[in-house]
């Protein structure tokens, strides 16, 4: 009997991290609860990812790059991330991270982790700090939907065979395309519109939740 593969798809920020890390770097800016407020209304989806994205960033204008560093230091993935991440890998499963934080900061977890696919957003640093601009494309809710697309296909998964998990109105998108959507500790708003939620701070039980 061959196994279908599958290809789960996590948000990164409060779902695969602890943290927020925008908001470990606006800390060290001064500026934290600035981002949080900005942060908190794109989660409950009354403010546009993206705008709120360049607002929060804009913040971060003369921070030193060596905090990128030490942020990196200070994130602590989820109760069962890591685990969930082998299980699937030895299963032959694919795994993905979308963020609409940041490539620099989440690369260690990538490479560690050995994830098969990421997309996150890209800091513009000039002479060692940060200019308060994010470059290139912006990863917002349409664009974790088109990334999970892309990746099923780079791994020749049929979107029923995906599984998207997701906490704020960033990943509805996402979640409306995947065969299986999991809210993860999510904004009332997410939970409506997902096949399952999780109320508490582990993904262990998402292995359950899909059969693996």
């Amino acid at each position: 009997m061959t196994i279908r593969k599958r290809l789960v798809q996590l948000d990164v920020d409060s779902t695969f991290i602890q943290q927020e890390a925008i908001e470990l770097l606006a800390a060290k800016a001064g500026v934290l609860d600035e981002v949080a407020r900005i942060t908190e209304a794109a989660m409950l989806g009354e403010l546009d990812f993206a705008q709120s994205l360049i607002a929060r960033v804009a913040l971060l204008q003369g921070l030193p790059e060596s905090c990128i560093s030490q942020v990196q230091q200070e994130i602590r993935l989820t109760d069962g991330a890591a685990e969930l991440v082998t299980l699937l890998h030895k299963k032959g499963h694919f795994v993905s991270l979308v963020s609409g934080g940041f490539s620099a900061i989440l690369q260690p977890i990538v490479d560690e982790l050995k994830i098969d696919f990421y997309t996150a957003n890209s800091l513009e640093i000039v002479d060692g700090h940060l200019t308060g601009k994010v470059v290139g494309k912006i990863v917002d809710r349409a664009a974790k939907a088109e990334a999970l697309k892309e990746f099923a296909q780079k791994c020749s998964v049929d979107l029923i065979d995906t599984v998207a998990i997701g906490d704020g109105a960033n990943d509805l998108d996402m979640m409306a395309i995947a065969g299986i959507s999991i809210a993860f500790n999510a904004k009332p708003i997410v939970q409506a519109a997902a096949d399952y939620s999780i109320e508490v701070q582990s993904l262990r039980s998402v292995a359950s939740l899909i059969n693996l």
